[in-house]
């Protein structure tokens, strides 16, 4: 069974609703180590299960190396996403994430053109702006107007941001962006309503962490939960919640991404992983597609003390 497809907002694209996100790729120290081989028998991996969208950035070390290494010869079959406002070069150890970004003109063009050149592609099909900057920041800059000249030179197909609260709703204003990449899971619903916003304004929404990072997997045992909620908070709301008494057998990672993708404002969920054996589970888990709609009402129920209004 295939994949489940949905469009890319307005954009035309048809893109799967799992997509493989390139973090884990980065190396050490912040990611497994892999081998070169290892990461092109992986990459490969995405396309032959049947992935056909892949998003990485400048942050995540060498992934942009190594798709362009092992995808270059199949690069009409996926869509290809990267971010800019990067430093070119990260900071060495003890500097950590997020590193401080710059939308000035000559950063964003040069962080594209370094993808680019690092993706052995002649075109980004979405360059999203990372960390969220103001809208303020990005006036201040011309980050808008830069990107779209890059647009007219054929370099970038598509306008996005990787945003956040509380900046987004003002970025969903703007009307310039064609795709949004969106933090969401079971046990992160602060952005819930946003998805919903930007999905009724024509765009397309990645979603990432709408697996949790893994955290609820028996194998993890929440010792790594999601990027922005606090330390022990999403436990406390999976616990909470109560939600283990209605599962019926399903694995609690399985009804994590699957509540993710029952998401009706959701175009993909970016899921990451350096290993085969997951990105296997993650693919199979996908193609079963969203929740049973009465379990999806009831999880929502049940989690819905800590959602916004």
């Amino acid at each position: 069974m295939p994949i489940p497809t949905r469009p890319l907002g307005t954009t035309g694209a048809s893109v799967t609703i799992l997509g493989y996100g390139a973090m884990e790729l980065r190396g050490a120290p912040r990611a497994p180590e892999i081998p070169d081989e290892d990461a092109g028998r992986l990459l490969n991996a995405v396309l032959d299960g049947g992935i056909n969208i892949i998003d990485t950035s400048i942050d995540y070390g060498r992934s942009e190396e190594l798709i362009g290494r092992y995808l270059a010869s199949r690069r009409d079959e996926f869509f290809l996403a990267s971010k800019c406002g990067c430093p070119l070069v990260s900071p060495p150890p003890p500097a950590t994430p997020p590193y401080p970004h710059d939308y000035s003109p000559q950063n964003i063009r040069a962080g594209v053109e370094q993808s680019l050149r690092r993706l052995k592609t002649d075109r980004l099909d979405l360059v999203q702006i990372h960390i969220s900057p103001s809208r303020e920041q990005l006036e201040a800059n011309d980050t808008i107007a830069t990107l779209a000249t890059l647009r007219d030179e054929g370099k970038v197909r598509f306008l996005g941001m990787s945003g956040t609260l509380p900046n987004l709703p003002d970025h969903i204003e703007m009307g310039v962006f064609d795709v949004f990449q969106i933090p969401y899971s079971v046990v992160q619903r602060e952005h819930e309503e946003l998805i919903s916003r930007a999905a009724a304004a024509g765009a397309g929404t990645f979603i990432r962490g709408g697996a949790a990072r893994g955290a609820p997997a028996s194998d993890k045992d929440w010792s790594k939960g999601p990027s922005g909620v606090a330390e022990g908070e999403a436990e406390r709301r999976w616990a909470s919640s109560g939600i283990d008494e209605v599962l019926d057998g399903m694995s609690r990672i399985e009804f994590t991404l699957r509540f993710t993708l029952s998401h009706p404002g959701l175009s993909t969920t970016i899921v990451g992983t350096s290993r085969l054996d997951h990105l296997a589970s993650n693919i199979a888990m996908a193609e079963k597609g969203p929740l049973p709609a009465e379990l999806y009402e009831e999880a929502k129920r049940r989690f819905g003390a800590d959602a916004p209004a």
